[in-house]
């Protein structure tokens, strides 16, 4: 009776592995084909000193995933990171965002939460001016993000639609990069999940772009879907001077844009708290 509970446990080991390795293989087969895609077949470097993944393991939530790219290059005129492609293989829509960047960021950090539709590898490609590219992967487990039913109440989603708040995190001081936050009241609706009620599946509505600058000049900018998770939220860098206005606007699928801008008006009037944007009016951008 031992020896046969012990080989059933060695069995069903050895199916894990089996299973892992099939899972690997497909994730091998599809990132073929997203290598050969988006970039061309080009030698891709490892990340090691340039750029850094950190994401769970096994998410807690298939529908907020956790996503933190970290670099390790100054952003200077001489040398920058000025792209970096956020991938997660097995979703319907792999390529989740690419952010751009400029001297101007600081550093070419981003973290942001994303959707998870099956267990997958989650890449950062990061591009430098000098068309080299390097990549750091993380295998992460989780399911069923994409087509899960959504969180919000889609009237309560759509009376807040387009709302957004940004805030500065710690004093600025000028010349050096400094964390702010962008947050996004918008249900990023794959149109992959079924209401449970209705049987139907409501039309695709998500963030497509957005654009922050800082007096006037681009600090970062992303091209983004629904593999971004319901109401969006990233975390950046840029570099202030002694004054000016951090804004951001973003435009989804349907053509909606919305805006918000907080002002640092002085180094001093800005210690010791935080910085808050109220949002603008929402417009409808022009087709």
């Amino acid at each position: 009776m031992r020896g046969a509970v012990i080989g059933l446990i060695l069995a069903l080991g050895l199916a894990r592995v089996a299973i892992a390795q099939d899972e690997n293989r497909a994730d091998d087969i599809v990132w073929t084909r997203l290598h050969a895609t988006v970039f061309a077949a080009a030698p891709i470097e490892s990340g090691d000193g340039v750029v850094d993944l950190d994401t769970p393991k096994r998410a807690v939530d298939a529908t907020v995933v956790p996503v933190a790219i970290r670099t390790h290059l100054p952003q200077s005129t001489g040398h920058f990171i000025e792209t970096i492609w956020l991938i997660v293989d097995n979703n319907p829509s792999p390529v989740a965002a690419i952010f751009h960047f400029t001297p101007q960021s600081g550093r070419a950090d981003v973290e942001t939460r994303i959707r998870v539709e099956q267990y997958t590898h989650v890449r950062a490609i990061a591009r430098t001016d000098d068309g080299r590219l390097f990549m750091a992967a993380n295998y992460v487990k989780a399911s069923g993000g994409c087509t899960a039913p959504k969180g919000n109440d889609p009237a309560s989603a759509l009376a807040t639609l387009g709302r957004m708040r940004m805030q500065v995190e710690g004093t600025p001081v000028p010349g050096r990069p400094i964390l702010a936050q962008l947050m996004i009241s918008h249900p990023n609706d794959s149109g992959l999940a079924m209401d449970p009620i209705a049987r139907t599946y409501a039309a695709p509505h998500f963030v497509r772009t957005v654009e922050v600058t800082y007096a006037g000049k681009p600090v970062m900018r992303a091209d983004v879907d629904f593999s971004i998770s319901e109401n969006p939220n990233f975390r950046f860098y840029f570099t202030p001077g002694s004054g000016g206005q951090l804004e951001a606007r973003i435009v989804d699928n349907q053509d909606q844009a919305f805006s918000t801008a907080i002002s640092l008006e002085s180094i001093a009037g800005a210690m010791g708290r935080r910085i808050e944007g109220q949002p603008d009016a929402h417009e409808h951008a022009a087709r």
